[in-house]
């Protein structure tokens, strides 16, 4: 198949998973062609079967903001017709569907099918889609997709309450390739890596997301100061956004900073992951929760919040006996932090837990068993 995805290319979740998926879309010898205004970040460009197709915009003075969704429509179309795309696939629904709706609009105009699935994938319905000025139009965008997904069934049930959807919308979990998401085969090798974050005698923890408010990364500071109180610890941060500066004057305010390496964005985060003892994620919301998943796979587990479609992912039923990871409240740091210690005082309880999340994401989030779903459905748009 030609394959046409749309992302946003820059470190958030969505565009993670759609970035990730064109590359194994790419690996089984499907034509992939990412349409975006900046080439996705995980992408290195010398990928086989994988081409880029940048957005321009117009800068007209007229313009208070450039209309991007209309440039978009018009690439889509573009690329989809010169290159005989089978079709289109969107994550985020504001304004990729949009976009691809007029798109398919422009072609059918010239006799051109060109199907679209919409993925959701958390803010787009959660706030984006739920502002009053949006709404309508993401309803309307979703209701006329050719196929829509949802990263999670919490997601899925979300978008029915919320805007009446009544076309069906299949859940297609987030994923992880486990063949590149995984734990160190030599105990050496990954004790001279995690040297240079923390020492033998040290607890490493680990936060990895694009710093936005509703990651809470004051919590994880927080958490982390309770824990460095008890145990030799050390906390690296992976990523960068708007609240850095406040992670940065807490680590300081509570005389942590220097047990805190805030390590920015970084492409190869699989090679980080498994160098930690426990993930912390204390996030408001999480549709799904790819960053946990990723630890999981990497043999770290999370300590996360029972929020949005987390409990899908990590099974703790609240009394504190989680298997592959464990679930608090929002907010409740002293909680989480006293799990932490609890959970690394007890070596066997840990490594249990250690395999068990590994075991989760083999079982369940594999890229091997969750690309047949993506393929299955887009073969089934196309018979129609």
């Amino acid at each position: 198949m030609r394959i046409g995805i749309t992302c946003y290319p820059t470190y958030g979740g969505s565009g993670v998973v759609a970035t990730e998926l064109g590359i194994e879309l790419a690996a089984l010898g499907h034509e992939v062609h990412f349409i975006s205004y900046s080439q996705p970040f995980r992408l290195t460009g010398r990928e086989t079967g994988i081409f880029y197709h940048e957005v321009p915009v117009s800068n007209y003075p007229l313009f208070e903001f450039p209309p991007y969704d209309l440039a978009l429509a018009s690439r889509m179309a573009e690329v989809a017709e010169y290159y005989h795309l089978d079709l289109l696939h969107v994550h985020y629904a504001i304004p990729h569907s949009v976009s691809a709706l007029l798109a398919r609009q422009m072609l059918a105009e010239r006799g051109k099918h060109l199907p679209f699935v919409t993925t959701l994938h958390g803010t787009d319905i959660t706030l984006v889609g739920m502002d009053r000025s949006y709404l309508p139009i993401t309803r309307y965008s979703i209701e006329q997709s050719d196929g829509v997904t949802s990263i999670s069934s919490y997601l899925k049930n979300v978008t029915v309450e919320n805007f009446g959807i009544t076309r069906p919308i299949e859940v297609v979990h987030n994923f992880v390739n486990c063949d590149v998401y995984k734990p160190f085969a030599d105990d050496e090798a990954r004790a001279q890596a995690r040297a240079k974050l923390a020492a033998p005698d040290e607890f490493l923890f680990m936060h990895l997301s694009n710093f936005r408010p509703v990651k809470r990364i004051a919590d994880v500071v927080q958490t982390f100061a309770r824990v460095a109180k008890q145990l030799p610890s050390r906390l690296a941060l992976i990523g960068d956004g708007p609240d850095r500066s406040t992670a940065e004057w807490l680590a300081h305010s509570l005389g942590i900073h220097e047990r805190i390496h805030f390590l920015g964005k970084q492409d190869r985060v699989s090679e980080l992951l498994p160098l930690a003892d426990l993930m912390l994620m204390p996030s408001e919301m999480e549709s799904f929760g790819l960053a946990a998943l990723e630890a999981m796979a990497c043999q770290t587990p999370a300590i996360a919040t029972r929020v949005g479609g987390v409990p899908e992912l990590i099974q703790d039923q609240g009394t504190g006996n989680g298997v592959n990871g464990l679930l608090f409240p929002v907010g409740d740091v002293d909680a989480m932090a006293a799990a932490s210690v609890a959970l690394l005082n007890d070596p066997e309880r840990h490594q249990a837990m250690r395999k068990a999340a590994r075991k989760t994401a083999q079982d369940r989030f594999c890229s091997t068993r969750i690309l047949p779903r993506y393929i299955e459905f887009y073969e089934s748009l196309l018979s129609q």
